[in-house]
């Protein structure tokens, strides 16, 4: 975001009438759009805030088919076949992302390196053997390592070759100016808040304006229209990321991910002469469960540890949302859907993942040959029992925020009790309300219940806003929506 010019697409004021309409301006939506203008349709992307700016924007980038342990657990949930396939399409993404930043002479920075899945742990290499062999069987060059190029030891690795990481705005603001280009058009600022199915379909934005389309694809990250309940299906998972600078020669020239320590992933960019950017992200945990201001802490002292000398300059958060199946949903939005797709469950990959769902979803709308791994990730298929007991652990846990924590919502028992810089659930007057106090003193209130399906928010004392654990709706201290599912902001309450 630092490194990019801002965008200024237009708001749609008016009613309009395409062939297709993307509604989301990330990964996933742009590189639909990218391959529906490619095929010669009429295409709009309906953005709510700015394009390639939210996860997209705030995204590590790693382009590749390693992810994490995602093959071992494919293999054992679908079998060899589909692990396969998963490989393909993933590999695919990465090299189809390579093609276009030649032809369309966008320079973003991409850099081919090696991708590596390590464990500090000797207790944890089985799993990363049973890793390697998996890939290896998936078709990846995949090998067991114990030198990583890492400034630390490693009890195993798996090590898989000529993967990529790049900057994806860069990449994105490419594809959005061919999109213009060829006719399409980008609108910003422009929530979508009503999906009616339908020969024609029509989706309407919270300013009244109506965009009739033969086919519609959601792309929200989290879709805001869940005909199909994938809610259900959807665990969301938010991490921290910490970068700053070091000595060119200390880059350990690679992408870097173990599961251990709450998640560690490690990668470089390009910086300036004689130096490059590390980026550190880590403490996966779910939105909303509080002690965000420690989790940074601890990941700094992490980063400081394992890498000595280098100034943290920035750092931020992310966002994506798991599916018990290891294997993301792109298809058609519910069972009876006839001209609405949706991209999601991306796992924390959303870079192949977006790639690979733009060029699956042009192909259902354009009726071109579906690749042979179109119907793994079709939203409507039904999860293989040995996902059922993570499904089940995930509908608890909603289940539990959704009765406990409006049983436990009254946290503080009085306004007054908020620092400066803070925030509560308290209630007040019978309602439950978000009550934060900024650093002058002054205070503002809000409803702390989710607009998306009634959840109590909690208060990210790092990022200042609140948080649905849940769905992982996440809203400013005034309630303006930044992250979906919710499309209508918190109620403001007066004290």
């Amino acid at each position: 975001m630092d490194s990019t010019e801002s965008t200024a697409h237009p708001s749609l004021s008016h009613d309009l009438e395409v062939d297709a309409a993307v509604i989301g301006g990330g990964i996933a939506g742009l590189s639909t759009a990218f391959e529906l203008a490619r095929s010669g349709r009429s295409v709009a992307v309906l953005e709510a805030d700015r394009i390639a700016a939210a996860v997209t924007g705030h995204t590590t980038a790693k382009l590749s088919a390693l992810h994490a342990l995602t093959y071992s657990a494919v293999t054992r949930q679908h079998g060899p076949r589909a692990a396969r396939l998963h490989a393909r399409a993933q590999q695919e993404a990465v090299s189809h992302v390579a093609h276009m930043c030649t032809e369309l002479g966008v320079d973003a920075e991409l850099e081919r390196v090696p991708a590596f899945v390590y464990v500090e742990s000797e207790q944890r290499t089985d799993d990363i053997r049973r890793e390697a062999e998996a890939a290896r069987e998936a078709g990846l060059a995949a090998d067991f390592v114990t030198d990583t190029g890492l400034p630390f030891p490693v009890a195993g690795a798996v090590r898989v070759a000529d993967q990529a990481q790049f900057h994806p705005r860069k990449y994105l603001l490419g594809l959005a100016h061919d999109i213009l280009r060829r006719g399409g058009a980008i609108f910003e600022r422009t929530r979508v808040v009503g999906l009616s199915e339908g020969r024609p379909c029509r989706v309407t934005t919270e300013d009244g304006a109506e965009v009739t389309a033969r086919d519609i694809v959601v792309a929200t990250h989290y879709p805001v229209f869940d005909r199909a309940m994938l809610f259900t299906r959807l665990e969301p998972r938010r991490e921290l990321v910490v970068a700053g600078p070091v000595p060119a020669a200390s880059d350990p020239a690679g992408m870097f991910i173990t599961p251990e320590q709450h998640i560690r992933s490690v990668r470089t960019a390009p910086h300036t002469d004689g130096q490059r950017l590390l980026i550190v992200t880590g403490e996966s945990f779910t939105p909303g469960t509080g002690g965000v201001q420690a989790r940074f802490g601890r990941l700094a002292a992490w980063t400081r540890e394992r890498f000595p000398g280098m100034e943290i300059t920035h750092r931020w958060a992310a966002q994506d949302n798991d599916t018990p199946d290891s294997l993301p949903y792109v298809g058609p939005l519910h069972p009876g859907a006839r001209h609405t797709y949706v991209a999601t469950g991306f796992g924390g990959w959303g870079m192949s993942n977006g790639v690979m769902a733009g060029r699956l979803l042009a192909a259902r709308i354009t009726g071109a040959q579906l690749p042979p791994w179109a119907g793994m990730y079709d939203p409507r298929r039904i999860p293989p029992l040995r996902s059922g007991p993570a499904l089940l652990k995930f509908q608890a846990s909603v289940a539990g925020h959704f009765v406990g924590d409006r049983l436990r919502a009254s946290r503080i028992d009085s306004v007054a009790e908020i620092a400066p810089g803070c925030g509560a659930i308290v209630r007040i007057g019978g309602r439950t309300c978000a009550v934060h106090r900024d650093e002058s003193g002054s205070v503002r209130a809000v409803s702390a219940r989710c607009t998306h399906l009634g959840c109590v928010v909690q208060f990210n004392d790092a990022e200042v806003t609140w948080d649905c654990p849940c769905h992982g709706s996440r809203f400013d201290v005034d309630g303006r929506v930044l992250q979906g599912p919710a499309t209508r902001p918190l109620q403001r309450r007066d004290l």
